[in-house]
């Protein structure tokens, strides 16, 4: 993964970046109300998801990242919205819980910051190692689109008032993200056949695959992969 300053310098404009996605809240939401336990969101980011299901659910919820800006900036926000999260810095490829819990999540394609298929199934092992019987891991991540990379690739755009450059590397299947003031942060895209390896590789199950966040069916030009796993039970 990368370095944690890579992250940190996302941080100040990551509530800008991440404004274009808000469907996969009630989503997410919707599977904390049916969970038991706390809920686990690995890279939780300043809390754009976390808060609404502390709001929402009354659930507990523990959010662990590995960028301690990232991490301020959550708790500021909890604050303002009036709600208490248990925030932790971390790397999702580290995870260890005191206890199971029956729902970890991972939102907004933070899964695609882990470089490679062995990364994937050590987090998805830690996950299953955290889950108690029956538990449930969900994600989500875009399907790569050619003729998206065709139109943005090392064009420099405004994103809700942040310039940003996307450049692809085809052979390693990466996209190096970066802000004018040089940040940079990388994502390797995945497709069906590997995140399915990786699920059980990792001793999980598929419980259900969506195409997007109000669980539409997924299909060949569905734009997202939204993945529910759980630990057998």
């Amino acid at each position: 993964m990368a370095h944690v300053s890579d992250y940190d310098a996302f941080a100040p404009v990551y509530d800008e970046l991440a404004s274009v996605m808000t469907e996969d809240v009630p989503f997410y939401v919707e599977l904390a109300a049916a969970a038991q336990g706390p809920v686990v969101e690995l890279a939780v980011g300043t809390g754009r998801v976390a808060i609404p299901i502390a709001e929402r659910t009354g659930r507990r919820v523990i959010g662990i990242d590995v960028s301690a800006e990232m991490l301020e900036l959550a708790r500021r926000h909890a604050a303002e919205a009036g709600v208490e999260l248990d925030l932790r810095l971390g790397d999702m490829t580290e995870l260890v819980l005191d206890e199971p819990t029956d729902l970890v999540i991972c939102p907004f394609r933070a899964m695609l910051h882990l470089p490679d298929h062995d990364a994937r199934v050590e987090v998805m092992r830690r996950v299953h190692a955290a889950l108690v019987p029956g538990g449930r891991f969900a994600w989500n991540a875009f399907v790569f689109d050619q003729a998206i990379a065709d139109e943005i690739a090392g064009v420099w755009r405004d994103q809700s008032g942040v310039r940003n450059r996307s450049t692809y590397d085809l052979d390693e299947r990466r996209i190096d993200l970066e802000l004018e003031n040089g940040a940079s942060v990388q994502l390797w895209w995945v497709d069906r056949d590997e995140w399915e390896a990786a699920i059980a590789e990792a001793g999980l199950e598929l419980e259900a695959l969506y195409g997007w966040f109000d669980r539409r069916p997924f299909e060949d030009a569905s734009p997202e992969f939204v993945y529910v796993a759980r630990r057998p039970a």
